[in-house]
């Protein structure tokens, strides 16, 4: 059987893109390199307790249309994310907000707030890169105990030699609203998010722990590669960069372990960069809790998952070399966080390819 397209990878991207293609009359195979579909945002259920495998994934968006079209496969809850700091066991409120600011300078209004960070960051005029970009958003003090060491724990490299962008996706806000997202909407899955791709894929041939660069593939006409774009071109370019992580996840004999479902170690010398504790994402009652430990580890392009790409001008430039190659190549489309070096969120990725499908479907009309 020759089919119409062969789709590598089984997240969102992947599975949107089998789910519109199937559904307008194309015949579709889907292969996985894992033993589970949904890519990063797999959930398993443990203990009554959904597990994100791969660290925590909160959803949320304003867009009208991704909203609608995301509650036709699950429903959500009332979840807002609203993460705790943890320096040396002095908590701070996160993204940073006037809850953050009054109990690292014991102030209650916004102008002192503001008045401090600029003292502060008067001398940073252009900033250059991670470090001097927060500094001068929020601050040397913020920057030390809530940033720093995080930072380069997250990235293992010296946040001076990161990109400025890198900081700007976080909000600094002076009110004391700690909600992390400014979006109209937002949630988890309930029941977790697995079944999401359940309802994509389901009557669609998914072929698990199959590699397309190691297995034997299907005949196919039209190729959707999900997966890192210098691995399809035998890293022709150079290797690119990636940040990855190793979760250790736990089951903890008590009803609670740290009352929220997200904290984050900032100094430098814990070891793991956050805890994520599972049950408190869907506000469930258990005896039991889950709770895994994210730790930042070396990425190798040989055996280990590329989560993060690293946005800096040397990976960017190599990224353009294989985008270009890329282009070149007829009946093979290219997509996602992997294929596109780019980050995405949950909610710009289903937009996106709702968008791709869209324009390969018009290709045939």
């Amino acid at each position: 059987m020759i089919y119409d397209f062969l789709i590598v990878g089984s997240g969102f991207y992947g599975a949107i893109c089998a789910r519109e293609l199937t559904d307008a009359g194309f015949n579709v195979c889907v292969i996985e390199s894992r033993n589970h579909i949904g890519g990063n945002c797999f959930t398993s259920n443990k203990n009554g307790i959904n597990i994100h495998e791969y660290g925590p994934h909160i959803f949320h968006t304003s867009n009208e249309t991704v909203w609608s079209w995301i509650n036709k496969y699950v429903s959500f809850n009332s979840f807002v994310l609203r993460p705790v700091a943890n320096y040396h066991g002095e908590i701070y409120s996160l993204p940073f907000n006037m809850w953050t600011f009054a109990k690292l300078w014991n102030i209650s209004l916004p102008e002192e707030a503001k008045k401090i960070i600029s003292e502060q960051a008067k001398y940073i005029t252009n900033p250059r890169n991670l470090e001097e970009q927060a500094i001068a958003l929020v601050g040397i003090d913020v920057y030390n105990k809530l940033i720093k060491g995080y930072t380069e724990k997250q990235w293992r490299k010296k946040a001076n030699t990161l990109p400025k962008e890198i900081i700007t996706r976080i909000p600094v806000r002076y009110t004391y609203d700690n909600n992390y997202f400014n979006d109209k909407y937002q949630g988890i899955p309930i029941g977790g998010y697995t079944q999401i791709f359940d309802k994509l894929l389901n009557g669609i041939e998914v072929r698990i722990n199959t590699d397309y660069f190691t297995n034997d593939n299907p005949q196919y006409n039209r190729l959707i590669y999900t997966g890192p774009i210098d691995k399809f071109f035998n890293y022709e370019f150079g290797r690119l960069e990636y940040k990855t992580t190793k979760f250790e996840h736990e089951l903890l004999n008590k009803s609670d372990y740290q009352g929220t479902a997200m904290m984050n170690f900032t100094d430098s010398e814990t070891p793991f960069t956050r805890i994520i504790e599972h049950k408190h994402f869907e506000f469930i009652d258990n005896p039991k809790t889950w709770i895994t430990k994210e730790y930042p580890v070396e990425y190798n392009s040989e055996n280990s998952e590329p989560f993060y790409p690293v946005n800096d001008e040397i990976n960017n430039n190599k990224y353009l070399k294989y985008a270009e190659k890329a282009r070149l190549h007829k009946n093979m489309y290219f997509g996602g966080r992997l294929a596109e070096y780019k980050y995405f969120d949950m909610h710009q990725i289903i937009e996106l390819a709702l968008k791709r499908t869209k324009e390969i479907i018009n290709e045939f009309n």
